[in-house]
């Protein structure tokens, strides 16, 4: 499913004789069901991870074994099939995977209660959750197209990905910093461009099927901007057990 990048406040997005008030009323409707979604999925992932984390047994088996790498891989898994293939589940469907996959995440994410101190992890979630509310609330109310902003932070995301695979091998300490620092600024950007573009997700559904499909999508991404900006935070300022 890709986004329409095209103008969303056309008037040919507005529907067969829909006013203004019912537009508005149901790209909110839209909007809730999109943040709800996304918040039950951070939920069922923090309690999965706090599970997990505290359960030596567990620990012991995903991160002890070849199990791990299985669990550090699956999130791509789950990601790839709910990207590509939603077109073609029902909506039902890619609801149940997208909260499968949040409790998957959950099991990747459980080592860094063991890593990092509880209170730099409290610090992190709430500082993550200031900076995303504000700029979702941004990509939500401006009339600025941020179309060429989110093009130069996908770019952004790409350079990331290249100097993480470089630093595996090098293991610079000055990199990783820089990296942290960049993925905060990139991620702080995604997130206001793509709830704008969850706005052009909502003027182009056609029925209650596809929006809700649409919604789960928004979800995700949105999921996945939070959990990235909360992981460069937390590797800022972290303090390590």
């Amino acid at each position: 499913m890709q986004y329409d990048t095209r103008n969303y406040r056309s008037s040919a997005r507005i529907g067969h004789g829909s006013s203004r008030a019912e537009v508005d009323e149901g790209l909110r409707t839209f909007m809730l069901k999109v943040y709800n979604s996304m918040a039950l999925g951070l939920a069922v992932t923090g309690v999965v991870a706090y599970y997990v984390a505290h359960s030596p047994a567990l620990l012991q088996a995903i991160f002890g074994s070849p199990l791990q790498y299985i669990v550090m891989l699956a999130p791509l898994g789950f990601v790839m099939a709910l990207s590509f293939g939603i077109q073609r589940m029902q909506a039902s469907t890619a609801t149940l995977l997208f909260y499968v996959y949040a409790g998957v995440m959950g099991l990747s994410l459980s080592s860094i209660f063991v890593v990092y101190t509880g209170e730099s992890m409290a610090r992190a979630f709430f500082a993550t959750a200031a900076t995303f509310s504000a700029m979702s609330l941004y990509g939500y109310t401006t009339k600025r197209d941020l179309t060429g902003m989110g093009s130069f932070m996908f770019m952004g995301l790409i350079g990331i990905l290249i100097a993480s695979l470089v630093n595996i091998f090098i293991g610079s300490s000055a990199l990783q910093f820089a990296i942290s620092v960049i993925g905060v600024m990139v991620f702080v950007g995604l997130t206001a461009y793509d709830t704008q573009m969850l706005k052009s997700m909502y003027y182009a559904s056609d029925d209650v099927e596809t929006g809700t499909k649409k919604a789960i999508m928004g979800a995700l991404t949105l999921y996945l901007d939070f959990i990235n900006m909360f992981l460069f935070i937390l590797r800022l300022f972290g303090e390590r057990r």
